[in-house]
């Protein structure tokens, strides 16, 4: 069995660069936001060629098959070729961003922000009298 048959999650995903260290890719592993085979996983889990990996990144997710192995971070380009993502993740990614796109600002919900310093003082003296 050669040295890169399998290798921890959290180092793999180090290497494909879907986090900046490996520190951050064992905490999100931890609070369930990576799912190896649709199963919750461990940062020391193995995984090997063929597997499909689940990642979630704040509002992005990815399902990704895992092509090649690396336990070294290197350019993006070669971090790439660690993996294939799956169509239905493309497609889901793409409307995600296109929804993002159209949806209005909440900020322009507001009208006039915060209540100014007299509004304030109307604002208690309303509810003191009620």
């Amino acid at each position: 069995m050669s040295a890169l048959d399998k290798i921890r999650l959290d180092k793999w995903l180090w290497a494909a660069r879907f986090y900046k260290t490996r520190s951050l890719a064992a905490d999100e592993i931890g609070k369930g936001r990576v799912l190896v085979n649709q199963q919750t996983a461990k940062p020391a889990r193995e995984v090997k060629v063929g597997d499909q990996i689940y990642i979630r990144q704040e509002q992005m997710e990815r399902t990704v098959d895992v092509v090649a192995l690396s336990n070294v971070r290197g350019p993006a380009v070669v971090a790439q070729t660690l993996y294939q993502e799956t169509q239905e993740s493309q497609d889901k990614r793409e409307a995600e961003r296109e929804r993002r796109r159209l949806a209005k600002e909440p900020a322009m919900d507001y009208k006039q922000g915060r209540p100014t310093k007299r509004e304030r003082r109307e604002l208690e003296n309303w509810r003191r009298f009620d």
